[in-house]
């Protein structure tokens, strides 16, 4: 027993050793002590380019790093290939105007979802009411289950269970992008209340109208993404020409970034470029809205 408790004591000891080396940094035996101390298998190392990407990926969680700042990247990329500055000036100048067109592309996402709860609330209350609840308390189960409400839930419920202006209430949270429905809710609650009409009928018809309005917006955003896929790759053609260029061992990059004919044609085309891709994707948006 005495042999036994001095392996015992003499493996604790190794093993505490092992783990106060591996605190002080990683080196090639860290897996042959692993293997020693845990019992386990020995733990493959990954490759440099794949531990890259996981520190990537970290520095990305940890400092929240978003999508528009790929363009002041990019930018530092063809600046050190071209040995010049202005594209990096460029890059940052792109920076704004990527997060402004990632925004506004979250702000339209976040529209259609509050459009769909509010199709979900109306059919979600339209079965409350059949089911012999009263609107009242209809809207308290039907508003929790679809989340139609968004942050003016606490607000309509309050005014639907102390007896408060609903239509008020879901007037007013009708004015955020996307849950303009609410306004036809609004509508078929005051006169159901103050009329006495069936409310549930009222609200059948609304989803239905609803679902149509959102079938074809995305009809029409289906036929206008040709236009908008078509306008992006019209946009991205002087890029390829760049390509093609250096490619053929033309160096186009020094003749951009290094002379004045390049600086100039830079400026001209970048100018003509922004104001096509501008108009284009304004005519597709008008499109849209009409």
């Amino acid at each position: 027993m005495t042999g036994i408790a001095e392996v015992s004591l003499g493996a604790a000891m190794t093993c505490a050793g092992a783990a106060a080396w591996l605190m002080g940094g990683p080196s090639p035996g860290t897996r042959r002590v692993r293997f020693v101390c845990g019992g386990g298998a020995a733990e493959a190392v990954p490759p440099p380019w794949k531990r890259a990407v996981r520190t990537g990926d970290r520095l990305r969680r940890l400092h929240g790093t978003r999508g528009e700042w790929w363009a002041l990247v990019a930018g530092l990329a063809v600046g050190l290939l071209g040995a010049s500055v202005v594209p990096v000036v460029l890059g940052a100048l792109g920076v704004p105007l990527v997060r402004r067109a990632r925004r506004a592309g979250a702000a339209r996402r976040a529209g259609e979802r509050r459009a769909a709860a509010v199709i979900a609330l109306c059919g979600a209350l339209a079965g409350e009411v059949r089911a012999g609840r009263q609107p009242g308390e209809a809207l308290l189960g039907a508003a929790r289950d679809s989340g139609g409400l968004g942050d003016a839930q606490a607000v309509v419920l309050a005014a639907a269970r102390f007896g408060g202006d609903v239509p008020g209430a879901l007037t007013e949270a009708a004015r955020r992008p996307g849950a303009e429905g609410l306004l036809g809710l609004a509508a078929c609650w005051r006169v159901a209340v103050d009329r006495g009409a069936g409310l549930a009928a009222g609200l059948d018809r609304l989803e239905e109208a609803l679902r149509a309005e959102r079938d074809q917006r995305a009809d029409l955003r289906a036929q206008l993404a040709g236009a908008r896929s078509t306008a992006v790759l019209l946009a991205g053609l002087p890029v390829l020409g760049l390509l093609l260029g250096t490619a053929l061992g033309a160096d186009p990059l020094h003749v951009v970034l290094h002379t004045g004919a390049g600086l100039g044609c830079l400026l001209a085309g970048g100018v003509l470029e922004g104001a096509g891709l501008w108009w284009a994707l304004r005519i597709v948006r008008g499109a849209e809205a009409g």
